[in-house]
């Protein structure tokens, strides 16, 4: 009975054992967590730190059977990195370099607005007049007659021109040189042409040309009735027409604050009116060169008409010009004749004047207008065009290089190709 009993007794204490061990167990490992805790939770991160790295060496151990195509994979990945940073860094250094382009460009037309700015000084330093356009006529001292002839048909005389140049700001003058003495020509050992001279001559050139000979006193005598010439520091000659342009330009850009420039010959027929409204067309363009775009033969036989000592320049034998205007009349702007100014001592000069001044423009930013217009040939392919309504510009027969016998013959073209003398005046531009 007695064992019975105790028996009964310990189950009926066993749930409260249980409880209380298990209220014990609660009690002491939050005494054992509290003292073993680090602040802020680095015991947990070092633990979960520790398990992730056993993590990555199990995995690691598990496949190393394939490292080496690991090793593939990472190197290739190395070079795509490599090359995408080659990349940037190239497109880097052509940003840089397309910055600097811009502003070395920049840099070059503030220089060449700037020395424009400055230009509006003539060489003896007053304000130098702005005009339109100025016309330089190719004449000799022999072409008297054509002279006469241009003055009694397309170019005004007198009060006129004066008026011409104040109301509608076009000069027109003949362009001409001075004239070596006749004892001069064949003083020692400078002869001419001048093409190829001993250093030693040029001093003796850069006297005579101001020498006070009969022609160009004649000159002064016509001019003192005409007042329409510039004379130009040039010694005259036949072979010499590319140096007589670059200093045509130079002179002019040095007088005159104008828009364009214009060379024509003295056998040429011109309406100044349509050239004036022809021009005006083009004037918000900063460099353009107008004129009939030619490419002729580069001529390499000797003794020939145009023959060019420089032909092997221009490549095999046969080859032709670059494109360029014909020499009898042309138009340049004011930046392109400002641009021959500043760099006439280095422009090249070729036999052919047409041709020199379409090198110059080379490897610019020229705008080549091929307008034919300024090329007509006499009646009647000029009257034609004029009772069409499409007046020519200039006109002048291709087989003389101006029109034949321009003395007898310009009056006629003036009838019959001719703008009116009333056009030039009404002509807005």
């Amino acid at each position: 009975m007695k064992g019975r009993v105790t028996t009964k007794a310990s189950v009926k204490w066993i749930p409260f054992l249980c409880v209380f061990c298990f209220a014990l167990g609660i009690l002491f490992s939050n005494r054992l967590w509290d003292s073993s805790a680090e602040p802020n939770g680095q015991q947990f991160l070092s633990l979960r730190r520790n398990e992730q790295e056993l993590q990555v060496i199990n995995d690691g151990s598990g496949t190393n059977k394939n490292l080496p195509q690991n090793k593939d994979v990472m190197n290739e990945v190395l070079k795509t990195h490599e090359a995408i940073q080659s990349s940037r860094s190239l497109d880097k250094s052509i940003a840089v370099l397309q910055t600097q382009l811009a502003e070395s460009k920049s840099s070059q037309e503030m220089s060449l607005k700037s020395s424009a700015a400055v230009s509006t000084l003539s060489r003896d330093g007053s304000p130098k007049q702005k005009v339109f356009m100025v016309i330089g006529i190719n004449t000799a001292f022999s072409s008297r007659k054509r002279r006469d002839s241009v003055r009694e048909t397309w170019m005004p005389q007198g009060e006129k021109l004066v008026q011409l140049e104040r109301e509608k700001g076009i000069v027109v003058r003949f362009m001409i040189g001075h004239r070596l003495d006749s004892e001069d020509e064949g003083s020692g050992d400078c002869p001419l042409p001048l093409s190829s001279l001993p250093p030693h001559c040029f001093l003796f050139l850069s006297l005579s040309a101001t020498s006070n000979s009969i022609l160009d006193r004649a000159i002064d005598s016509e001019d003192s009735q005409h007042k329409d010439f510039l004379r130009l520091e040039h010694v005259e000659g036949y072979h010499e027409l590319s140096a007589k342009t670059k200093t045509f330009f130079s002179t002019a850009v040095a007088k005159w604050d104008a828009e364009f420039y214009v060379k024509v010959d003295d056998d040429v027929h011109v309406n100044l009116g349509m050239l004036a409204s022809t021009l005006a067309r083009h004037r918000s363009k900063p460099r353009v060169y107008i004129g009939c775009m030619k490419s002729g033969p580069v001529l390499a036989q000797k003794n020939v008409k145009y023959h060019e000592p420089e032909y092997w320049k221009f490549g095999e034998e046969g080859n032709k010009y670059f494109r360029h205007a014909t020499g009898q009349i042309y138009a340049i702007s004011k930046e392109l004749a400002t641009y021959i100014s500043l760099n006439q001592p280095i422009l090249h000069k070729y036999a052919n004047e047409d041709v020199s001044l379409g090198a110059w423009f080379i490897g610019l930013e020229v705008e080549h207008i091929d307008d034919h217009s300024m090329c007509c040939g006499t009646p009647p392919d000029c009257a034609w065009k004029a009772q069409a309504g499409e007046v020519c510009v200039a006109s002048f027969d291709w087989s003389c290089s101006g029109i034949c016998k321009s003395v007898e013959r310009i009056k006629f073209v003036h009838e019959k190709c001719g703008e009116g003398d009333g056009s030039v005046w009404s002509a807005v531009f």
